[in-house]
């Protein structure tokens, strides 16, 4: 044995065919999986694609490296269920291009943080993170509430999506800025919005009702997360018939 592997070792050609060789079935063995990915994620009951400003807000998340010190992977251990909740499923994240997961936390996970807090609660964390939790080293992001959004562009956005398999319909699409505008309106008529994305956070957002701000969207994305599975439903082997 350790002979062969002296020969292999000595002769160039002969160790570098092999190692291309091993690397390429390595390969082949990672990424043809991602190919039948709608069949190796479970599905759940709720799962569905972000709603306009959820989008826009998660793109405005890692815009401003949100990622960096929030973590959206709650790990299937008891102080991690004790602290956050049910742990997290992949298919949770089916729809994230790319997804948040991370391995690192200078802040809380967010996997769970939707309907905790008030959407008060959230615009004052944001403008003065240490006004609501004295201890926060999260630096200011008050001006989001002084930045328009710009949503002129979500309806191309959905599009691209659903190239990569995020299963927007022609609906989704037509509405996209009107749905967009509507979930952060008092008193606007939300009755189709919600028919398309159930359990979307509607109303003002960061307390200016005169305008859309990108942290009107940002806190409509942190609002969602963690609200659409019905985990009483769902269980490690699928749903409960």
């Amino acid at each position: 044995m350790f002979i062969k592997h002296a020969t292999i070792e000595r002769n160039t050609i002969l160790l570098s065919v092999l190692t291309l060789l091993t690397v390429a079935i390595g390969g082949l063995v990672e990424i043809v999986p991602l190919f039948t990915i709608e069949t190796t994620i479970e599905r759940v009951q709720g799962m569905r694609p972000y709603s306009p400003l959820e989008l826009a807000g998660r793109n405005i998340y890692i815009r401003e490296g949100c990622y960096v010190c929030h973590s959206q992977q709650i790990r299937p251990l008891r102080d991690e269920v004790e602290r956050y909740g049910h742990y997290s499923l992949a298919a949770e994240s089916m729809y994230d291009h790319p997804f948040q997961w991370g391995s690192k936390r200078t802040g809380p996970d967010l996997a769970r943080i939707g309907g905790k807090y008030s959407n008060e609660w959230h615009a004052a964390h944001m403008i003065d993170p240490r006004a609501v939790v004295p201890q926060s080293i999260m630096p200011a992001y008050a001006f989001l509430a002084e930045k328009p959004l710009d949503g002129k562009d979500i309806a191309e956005h959905l599009k691209a999506l659903r190239v990569v398999g995020v299963p927007y319909s022609d609906e989704m699409i037509a509405q996209a800025r009107s749905d967009l505008e509507a979930q952060a309106t008092p008193d606007a008529d939300t009755e189709a919005l919600l028919a398309r994305y159930p359990k979307a956070a509607v109303g003002d957002f960061d307390g200016d009702q005169k305008r859309i701000t990108e942290m009107d969207a940002v806190i409509a994305y942190l609002q969602m997360l963690g609200r659409l599975v019905e985990f009483d439903r769902t269980q490690p082997g699928g749903l409960r018939q």
